[in-house]
């Protein structure tokens, strides 16, 4: 496998994608603002400089590329392999509780072999607002099974929450939803997630709840619970939920890896809208993270890439961070950028993007999941 990597700005020529022409990639990943992805003539340039390939991408709130993380930006990424069997299936999501059976939607296209390889791993990304992100894998997974991973992201909106968009071989589109299909035995993924935020406070029983919508925990409201602990910060609701996400804990109280945002709240019901589903019988526990606990978090994941054993290669390592992390680190951001491909070394190609839900593996590498606050990690090679 090899890479190339462009960052092009408003106005690019042609001769700015030279590099990406001279790889002749059968792949590639598109990353930028709303403003970027939504002009009109973009992917027409692109498919006409690049027929045949497979285009794949989404807005951001943050692009994530080799020289850093950008804002306003366009970052390409064009994979070459040796062993091409990639099919990309395509799907509108009509509205939220459309999710689950989107989902299956993508799955159904996927699921079938291609070239008489079987499906190995699959690319999502969705569209950031009114989704519901649990529901699009849970489906998804339904149709292709547990023994194929998924991994991804949901698109930004640079923290607007207002229009995101994805990017697709068809269209730039508010609606759709995108999935990448890898199949056969050459394809190489790993992964790694792991977040860096800290607990505080007693883990509270989830009492009840819908969904994704906390209304009790230990009895009493969820949204007064969350204001008391926020204190001062509970003003800038639901804008500073995102400096407190919760930490999700099973029947037993154990840590299953898995952070929630707050996306809304709700004053006539005193519940607390979050960005995935929650366990209905768990218990959750409020975060709070430094700059270092964060960037401690990514060097961690980027180290559990290689658990079972270093990878040969050129490699791509694909960075799908929330955009929680980003508002706490602030100008420090390229810190945990830096942090991973540190442990990376010089064989890997970084891009991703600053997301509105981390789609990955949970940290035994088995069932996938919706993450929030995460830095989650899909590293791409060929086997020889």
């Amino acid at each position: 496998m090899k890479t190339v990597q462009v960052s092009l700005d408003a106005t690019f020529e042609a001769a700015a994608l030279q590099p990406l022409q001279a790889l002749q990639p059968q792949l590639v990943l598109v990353f930028g603002s709303v403003a970027r992805l939504s002009e009109p003539a973009l992917l027409p340039r692109l498919r006409a400089a690049l027929p045949g390939v497979q285009w794949l991408g989404c807005s951001t709130a943050g692009e994530i590329a080799q020289q850093g993380v950008s804002e306003d930006g366009l970052v390409l990424t064009g994979l070459r392999f040796a062993h091409p069997h990639l099919r990309q299936a395509v799907t509108d999501l009509q509205d939220m509780g459309d999710s689950g059976p989107a989902g299956q939607r993508l799955g159904a296209q996927l699921r079938p072999e291609l070239d008489g390889q079987p499906l190995r791993h699959v690319l999502l990304f969705g569209q950031g607002v009114h989704i519901n992100g649990s529901s699009l894998i849970e489906g998804l997974q339904a149709e292709v099974g547990a023994q194929v991973q998924v991994s991804g992201g949901l698109a930004g909106d640079g923290g607007a929450f207002k229009r995101t968009l994805t990017l697709s071989n068809q269209a730039v589109s508010d609606r759709q939803l995108v999935a990448l299909g890898f199949y056969g035995a050459e394809a190489l993924v790993r992964h790694g997630s792991f977040h860096g935020w800290q607990p505080f406070g007693p883990a509270r029983k989830v009492t009840r709840s819908q969904g994704n919508v906390l209304y009790e925990l230990d009895g009493e409201s969820a949204l007064a619970i969350y204001k008391r602990y926020l204190g001062d910060y509970a003003q800038g609701l639901p804008a500073t939920g995102l400096l407190f996400p919760f930490e999700m804990l099973g029947a037993n109280q154990q840590a299953l890896g898995l952070i929630r945002t707050i996306l809304g709240v709700d004053e006539a019901t005193g519940s607390l809208v979050l960005a995935g589903d929650i366990e209905q019988d768990g218990y959750l526990r409020l975060m709070h993270a430094s700059t270092d606990s964060l960037v401690d978090g990514a060097e961690a994941a980027a180290n559990a890439l290689f658990d079972s054993g270093p990878v040969a290669g050129d490699q791509l390592a694909l960075l799908v961070s929330c955009v929680g992390r980003k508002l706490v680190m602030g100008a420090r951001v390229d810190e945990e950028v830096e942090a991973v491909a540190d442990v990376l070394g010089g064989r890997a190609c970084v891009t991703g993007f600053y997301s509105y839900g981390e789609i990955s593996p949970d940290l035994q590498g088995e069932q996938c999941h919706l993450h929030n606050q995460t830095m989650t990690i899909t590293l791409l090679a060929e086997r020889a």
